[in-house]
C-alpha cells in the first residue's frame, strides 16, 4: 500500500457512491486522491490504485494517460495550466503564457529549479469570457490573467497561500 490510510478511506467513500459491480466508476476519483497525496502518478501508484479497486492495472492506466489533469512525471508544488485555445489566444492568452514563461524562466512542460512551479499548456477550460485563463493545481481557476494579476498570483503561491 503506497497511500496513507486516510487516502484509502477517502477512496472507500468514493467507491461507496457506486454499485459494487461498477468499481471502475471510481477510477478518476481514486487517481485524483492519489495524485493529491503524492503529487504525481507513478506506474507503481497507478498499479496500487488498480489493486485497491480490484481492477486490472491497464484499466486504470488508460484513464491516467487519457486525461491531461493526471501527472505521470514529477511536477512542481504548483502546476499552472495556461489556456492557449483560440478564444484565450485572441484575448492575450498566448501573451500571458509567454509572460509567465519569461517570469519563471521555464517553458511549458518544465519545472522551476526550486521545484515550486510547473507550467502546462492546456485546452479550453470553458471560461472564454474571462480569458486569459489559468488553472492552478487543477483546482483554482484564475481569470483575466494579465501581467499584474500573474505577478500577484505568483507572489501569493510563493507565500504558500491559495491562488
Amino acid at each position: 500500500m503506497l497511500l496513507s490510510e486516510k487516502a484509502y478511506q477517502h477512496i472507500d467513500r468514493e467507491l461507496a457512491k457506486f454499485p459494487t459491480e461498477q468499481k471502475r466508476s471510481a477510477i478518476m476519483a481514486a487517481l485524483t486522491i492519489a495524485q493529491e497525496e503524492k503529487g504525481w502518478l507513478s506506474n507503481e501508484l497507478i498499479e496500487d490504485v488498480a489493486n485497491y479497486l480490484g481492477l486490472p492495472p491497464i484499466m486504470v492506466q488508460e484513464v491516467a494517460t487519457f486525461y491531461d489533469m493526471y501527472h505521470l512525471q514529477p511536477v512542481g508544488k504548483y502546476t499552472i495550466s495556461v489556456c492557449t485555445n483560440l478564444p484565450c489566444a485572441l484575448r492575450n492568452g498566448v501573451k500571458s503564457g509567454q509572460y509567465l514563461q519569461d517570469k519563471l524562466g521555464i517553458g511549458y512542460g518544465e519545472t522551476t529549479e526550486d521545484g515550486l512551479f510547473t507550467l502546462e499548456e492546456c485546452e479550453c477550460m470553458g471560461s472564454c469570457g474571462d480569458s486569459p485563463v489559468m488553472l492552478v493545481n487543477n483546482h483554482f481557476m484564475c481569470v483575466r490573467m494579465e501581467p499584474e494579476r500573474i505577478d500577484t498570483m505568483l507572489d501569493t503561491l510563493k507565500n504558500g497561500e491559495s491562488a
